[in-house]
């Protein structure tokens, strides 16, 4: 009984111990067939994907920024290029002893506490083989010092590099604009790893941000293997960049660099254009910025000075500033009273004024008997006041948004002010809302008066007075272009080549008769140019006040020049604006004398630059110069007298 019992007991263990060998010997079974399926998986249908994974962790990618697309001008001078310069880089993932290797970094490339701090700090946000910029712009001296140190330095990279350089500095500053780094928002916009790569910039103003995409270019990349540390194991076959395109601009940039140095120390702007085809070959606002400066990195102190600088040298002038355009405006307006039935022969008498119920509306002088072409030849305010009041200036104003005034064109730039030509629409419109603003809302005689003369509410920029020029010397509907070098002329106007010749005429005498610019007729035989002068009031005058002809610079009336030549056969009209330069015979007709000799006897015209420039101290890259130096004299004295005053406290 025993027996069978202990038999059965045995049977009864083996069983079990049998059943329990299959459960466990199934579930490693199940286990060995999903590890198997996985592996299958993973080498198989995920092979691609880890694959690429495990290259991502063997090949690092450095991004090299592409060259920057030129720019140059229509006879193709560059304008805008790349210079070769030395840089210094860190690969923080190669250095051993980061304290120690910057500290002797610092001491070779000289490098200040604020260059320091922000180079630890992009240090420890650095991620994986991402360079950090020590240092651009590097004198070779410094770099060859850098590069003898190398077998101490393990991740600093010493390298060639290119910077963008404008040969003719402030000259073309407003124009082309500069070039920086790319700020936390631009980068956040766009989400492109190349623009936080040290060294790459791209456009802030001007050509230079307007025509970014053209100019920008393709990186490229090098290619390295390293450890699952980081280390460097070899370099891999790279890939090359792309340059950005090369754009060509309608400027001539020797005509463009003549005109900003020959306004010298003056506060203007000139532009001229292709009275033909509409290409703008000049458009020098000054005083400028030296962009070369902008993109090396400007400082606080300099910033500091242009910003606050009363004369607004980030201002662009040409397309920016606005004017009250004056007398300048008297060819459009004979124009207009011609289209509208006043015939040219019909006289005025000028006594000095017009009298307009109980207000007199002064002239410059007493003309006597006029007609239009002596009226434009002497300026004649009485003359004007007295057509204009005849036919109303709603019949003045479509004439001269005919004639470009008051436009916005189709430009490349970054900003244009296009100012305002006033109707009795207009007025209604600005002030019908809000009457406490202004006396009289609705349009006055009055109003008319100001308007024809340039004054009032009639505001310009100097591009518009250059086109409104053009297309009356030319007969043509010229339109600004600034890409391209053009030759097929602009389609003609609808006004009569009559009217039109009467106009030209009387500007004409304006400088080759008895008119208000005879003394800078141009001295080059068979070249005879025609113009007119304009005067601006920067403020409201009492009669028996100097007329803003001395005094506070602020306060001095605006001079202003336009004009075109050769006489006969129209080929370049323009404008001059000197900011209270207290008139246009003064201080405008004079610098479009000279830019115009350049276009005809340049020899003659750099002889004259040379004697003015010996005047005012210097060429224009030598006066930025000498003022970019006393600038970082001031801010190394004003770091100095706070360096002093901290070890003090």
């Amino acid at each position: 009984m025993k027996h069978d019992q202990r038999r059965f007991t045995n049977v009864h263990q083996g069983l079990t111990f049998s059943r329990r060998m299959m459960v466990v010997g199934g579930a490693q079974a199940a286990v060995g067939a999903a590890l198997i399926g996985r592996l299958g998986w993973l080498s198989i249908a995920e092979n691609e994907k880890y694959n690429l994974l495990s290259e991502d962790n063997r090949v690092q990618l450095i991004i090299v920024p592409p060259r920057r697309g030129w720019i140059i001008d229509r006879f193709g001078k560059p304008i805008a290029i790349n210079r070769s310069d030395f840089r210094v880089d860190i690969i923080p993932e190669r250095m051993t002893d980061v304290a120690t290797e910057l500290g002797v970094l610092a001491n070779l490339l000289q490098l200040g506490p604020d260059q320091m701090d922000r180079i630890r700090r992009e240090i420890e946000e650095s991620k994986g083989f991402k360079p950090v910029q020590a240092a651009e712009n590097v004198p070779y001296e410094r770099y060859a010092a850098v590069t003898v140190r190398l077998p101490e330095l393990p991740g600093v990279e010493p390298a060639r590099g290119f910077t963008r350089f404008y040969p003719a500095g402030a000259a073309v500053g407003h124009l082309v604009g500069y070039v920086g780094a790319a700020s936390a928002k631009e980068y956040e916009e766009e989400k492109n790893p190349l623009l936080i790569t040290p060294g790459f910039k791209i456009g802030k103003e001007g050509l230079e941000e307007v025509l970014e995409k053209r100019l920008r270019g393709d990186p490229g990349g090098q290619r390295v293997e390293v450890t699952a540390r980081g280390k460097l194991v070899q370099e891999l076959t790279p890939k090359p960049d792309r340059s950005g395109g090369t754009v060509q601009l309608s400027i001539d940039a020797g005509l463009q660099e003549y005109a900003a140095r020959r306004l010298g120390e003056e506060s203007g702007s000139c532009t001229i254009l292709d009275c033909q085809t509409g290409d703008i070959l000049c458009m020098a606002s000054m005083p400028s910025y030296d962009p070369n400066s902008f993109s090396d990195g400007i400082g606080r102190t300099e910033w500091k000075t242009l910003s606050e600088d009363p004369r607004k040298p980030l201002l662009n002038k040409t397309v920016n500033a606005l004017y009250p355009p004056g007398s300048t405006l008297k060819p459009m307006a004979a124009l207009a009273l011609q289209q509208h039935g006043i015939d040219p022969r019909e006289r005025v008498f000028c006594g000095g004024g017009y009298q307009l119920g109980n207000r007199f509306f002064r002239c410059l002088g007493r003309h006597g008997s006029v007609d239009m072409h002596r009226a434009i030849a002497k300026s004649c305010n009485s003359y004007f006041y007295a057509m204009a009041n005849r036919i109303g200036y709603d019949k003045i104003a479509p004439t001269a948004r005919l004639l470009g005034l008051g436009e916005k064109f189709d430009l490349p730039l970054v900003s244009q002010n296009y100012g305002t030509i006033p109707d009795s629409e207009w007025k209604q419109r600005r002030f019908a809302k809000n009457r406490r603003l202004i006396e009289r809302p609705d349009w006055t005689r009055s109003d008319t008066l100001n308007a024809v003369i340039g004054q009032g509410f009639v505001i310009v920029n100097p591009l518009q007075l250059a086109v409104s020029t053009a297309r009356i010397a030319s007969g043509r509907m010229a339109h600004p272009m600034l890409i391209g070098a053009h030759k097929t002329p602009a389609p003609l106007l609808d006004l009569s080549p009559k009217h039109l010749d009467t106009v030209r005429g009387g500007m004409w005498e304006v400088v080759n008769g008895d008119g208000t610019a005879g003394a800078s007729r141009l001295n080059i035989p068979g070249i005879e140019m025609a113009g007119k002068t304009g005067t601006a009031q920067v403020r409201r005058l009492a009669a028996s006040a100097s007329r803003g002809q001395g005094g506070d610079w602020r306060y001095r009336d605006h001079g202003l020049f336009v004009f075109f030549a050769p006489f006969d056969k129209p080929r370049y009209a323009g404008s001059v604006v000197i900011e209270h330069g207290m008139g246009g015979a003064r201080a405008a007709a004079p610098v479009a004398k000279d830019v115009l000799t350049y276009l005809f006897d340049r020899q003659a015209a750099v002889k004259r630059l040379a004697e003015l420039e010996a005047d005012w101290g210097g060429t224009l890259i030598e006066r930025t110069e000498r003022r970019a130096r006393a600038i970082d004299a001031a801010a190394a004295a004003a770091s100095a007298a706070t360096a002093t005053k901290a070890s003090g406290a």
